[in-house]
Protein backbone atom coordinates (compact mmCIF):
# COMPACT_ATOMS: atom_id res chain seq x y z
CA UNK A 1 0.00 0.00 0.00
CA UNK A 2 1.33 3.65 -0.90
CA UNK A 3 2.54 5.89 2.53
CA UNK A 4 1.13 9.08 2.73
CA UNK A 5 1.41 12.08 5.08
CA UNK A 6 -1.82 14.34 6.42
CA UNK A 7 -1.81 17.56 8.38
CA UNK A 8 -5.06 18.80 9.20
CA UNK A 9 -5.80 22.18 10.57
CA UNK A 10 -8.80 22.47 13.34
CA UNK A 11 -10.60 25.75 14.81
CA UNK A 12 -8.50 27.73 17.44
CA UNK A 13 -12.08 27.48 19.48
CA UNK A 14 -11.84 23.67 19.45
CA UNK A 15 -10.17 22.64 22.90
CA UNK A 16 -7.49 19.93 22.88
CA UNK A 17 -9.54 17.04 23.85
CA UNK A 18 -11.64 17.12 20.76
CA UNK A 19 -8.99 17.31 18.54
CA UNK A 20 -7.73 14.73 19.67
CA UNK A 21 -11.45 13.17 19.30
CA UNK A 22 -11.39 14.28 15.81
CA UNK A 23 -7.91 12.64 15.02
CA UNK A 24 -9.34 9.46 16.35
CA UNK A 25 -12.35 9.77 14.37
CA UNK A 26 -10.56 9.95 11.19
CA UNK A 27 -8.19 6.98 12.15
CA UNK A 28 -11.21 4.93 12.49
CA UNK A 29 -12.31 5.66 9.16
CA UNK A 30 -8.30 4.76 7.60
CA UNK A 31 -8.53 1.55 9.77
CA UNK A 32 -12.15 0.67 8.81
CA UNK A 33 -11.54 1.24 5.16
CA UNK A 34 -8.23 -1.07 4.96
CA UNK A 35 -5.66 1.28 5.80
CA UNK A 36 -3.30 1.95 9.13
CA UNK A 37 -2.24 4.99 11.02
CA UNK A 38 1.68 4.58 11.54
CA UNK A 39 2.26 7.65 13.25
CA UNK A 40 0.35 10.48 14.75
CA UNK A 41 1.54 13.94 16.21
CA UNK A 42 -0.38 16.73 17.64
CA UNK A 43 1.76 20.18 17.01
CA UNK A 44 0.04 22.11 19.34
CA UNK A 45 -2.43 25.51 18.72
CA UNK A 46 -0.07 27.58 16.55
CA UNK A 47 -0.56 31.39 14.44
CA UNK A 48 -1.44 30.64 10.92
CA UNK A 49 0.22 33.17 8.23
CA UNK A 50 -2.71 34.28 7.48
CA UNK A 51 -6.59 34.29 8.52
CA UNK A 52 -8.35 31.18 7.31
CA UNK A 53 -12.27 31.71 7.86
CA UNK A 54 -11.87 34.01 10.62
CA UNK A 55 -9.07 32.25 12.64
CA UNK A 56 -5.70 33.28 13.75
CA UNK A 57 -4.93 30.37 14.93
CA UNK A 58 -5.21 26.47 14.84
CA UNK A 59 -4.55 23.14 15.97
CA UNK A 60 -1.82 21.01 13.68
CA UNK A 61 -2.54 17.66 13.49
CA UNK A 62 0.03 15.03 11.33
CA UNK A 63 -0.41 11.57 10.53
CA UNK A 64 1.53 9.09 8.92
CA UNK A 65 -0.86 6.54 7.06
CA UNK A 66 -0.10 3.06 5.11
CA UNK A 67 -3.22 3.31 3.26
CA UNK A 68 -5.12 2.35 -0.10
CA UNK A 69 -6.16 5.64 -2.50
CA UNK A 70 -10.10 4.58 -1.52
CA UNK A 71 -9.41 4.92 2.27
CA UNK A 72 -7.77 8.37 1.85
CA UNK A 73 -10.31 9.83 -0.31
CA UNK A 74 -12.96 8.61 2.56
CA UNK A 75 -10.85 10.72 5.49
CA UNK A 76 -10.83 13.85 2.92
CA UNK A 77 -13.99 13.41 2.32
CA UNK A 78 -15.18 13.66 6.01
CA UNK A 79 -12.84 16.40 6.81
CA UNK A 80 -14.23 18.46 4.22
CA UNK A 81 -17.55 17.64 5.78
CA UNK A 82 -16.61 18.70 9.23
CA UNK A 83 -17.02 22.45 9.83
CA UNK A 84 -13.80 22.56 12.56
CA UNK A 85 -11.56 21.60 9.66
CA UNK A 86 -10.42 24.76 8.08
CA UNK A 87 -7.90 22.60 5.80
CA UNK A 88 -6.08 19.53 5.33
CA UNK A 89 -3.63 18.66 2.40
CA UNK A 90 -2.08 14.95 2.03
CA UNK A 91 0.75 14.16 0.05
CA UNK A 92 2.57 11.02 -1.15
CA UNK A 93 5.89 9.53 0.23
CA UNK A 94 8.44 7.31 -1.16
CA UNK A 95 9.28 5.94 2.24
CA UNK A 96 8.05 6.26 5.63
CA UNK A 97 10.51 8.57 8.01
CA UNK A 98 11.04 6.82 11.22
CA UNK A 99 12.22 10.13 13.18
CA UNK A 100 10.01 12.50 14.40
CA UNK A 101 8.77 15.08 12.11
CA UNK A 102 11.28 18.70 12.12
CA UNK A 103 8.07 20.37 13.92
CA UNK A 104 8.45 18.17 16.74
CA UNK A 105 12.41 18.04 16.65
CA UNK A 106 12.06 21.68 16.94
CA UNK A 107 10.09 21.60 20.11
CA UNK A 108 12.78 19.60 21.89
CA UNK A 109 15.20 21.80 20.76
CA UNK A 110 13.67 25.17 22.25
CA UNK A 111 12.98 23.29 25.57
CA UNK A 112 16.70 22.55 25.53
CA UNK A 113 17.63 25.95 25.48
CA UNK A 114 15.08 27.30 27.73
CA UNK A 115 16.72 24.74 30.08
CA UNK A 116 20.31 25.93 29.31
CA UNK A 117 19.32 29.80 30.06
CA UNK A 118 17.82 28.72 33.08
CA UNK A 119 14.61 29.39 32.24
CA UNK A 120 14.88 32.86 31.16
CA UNK A 121 12.31 33.67 27.94
CA UNK A 122 13.63 36.30 25.59
CA UNK A 123 16.81 36.12 23.26
CA UNK A 124 18.92 37.67 25.94
CA UNK A 125 18.15 35.93 28.53
CA UNK A 126 16.54 37.43 31.68
CA UNK A 127 18.20 40.37 33.97
CA UNK A 128 19.59 38.39 36.58
CA UNK A 129 20.44 40.04 39.21
CA UNK A 130 22.94 42.26 37.72
CA UNK A 131 25.60 41.37 40.13
CA UNK A 132 27.99 41.55 36.68
CA UNK A 133 27.70 45.33 36.84
CA UNK A 134 30.81 46.85 38.83
CA UNK A 135 29.23 49.92 39.92
CA UNK A 136 26.79 48.09 41.84
CA UNK A 137 28.17 44.93 42.55
CA UNK A 138 30.47 46.17 45.61
CA UNK A 139 28.21 48.65 47.36
CA UNK A 140 25.83 46.90 49.77
CA UNK A 141 22.13 47.19 49.82
CA UNK A 142 21.96 49.86 52.80
CA UNK A 143 24.68 52.41 50.79
CA UNK A 144 22.32 52.29 47.73
CA UNK A 145 19.07 52.85 49.71
CA UNK A 146 20.85 56.26 51.64
CA UNK A 147 22.08 57.24 48.11
CA UNK A 148 18.67 57.04 46.47
CA UNK A 149 17.25 59.32 49.92
CA UNK A 150 20.30 61.73 49.18
CA UNK A 151 19.32 62.36 45.42
CA UNK A 152 15.41 62.92 46.24
CA UNK A 153 16.64 65.29 48.88
CA UNK A 154 19.00 67.22 46.48
CA UNK A 155 16.50 67.46 43.83
CA UNK A 156 13.67 68.49 46.05
CA UNK A 157 15.66 71.30 47.89
CA UNK A 158 17.28 72.76 44.45
CA UNK A 159 13.66 74.18 42.86
CA UNK A 160 13.54 76.09 46.27
CA UNK A 161 16.85 77.09 46.09
CA UNK A 162 16.10 79.07 42.40
CA UNK A 163 12.87 80.41 43.65
CA UNK A 164 14.69 82.46 46.16
CA UNK A 165 17.65 83.68 44.15
CA UNK A 166 15.28 85.16 41.13
CA UNK A 167 13.14 86.95 43.65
Amino acid sequence: MPLYESVFIVRQDVTAAQVDALGDGFAKIVEENGGAVDRREYWGLRTLSYRIKKNRKGHYVLFNLNAPPTCLQEMERNMRLNEDVLRYMTIRLDKARPEPSPIMQGKGDRERERADRGGRGGPRGGRGDRSDRPDRADKPAETKAEEKADAKAETAAAPAETKETES
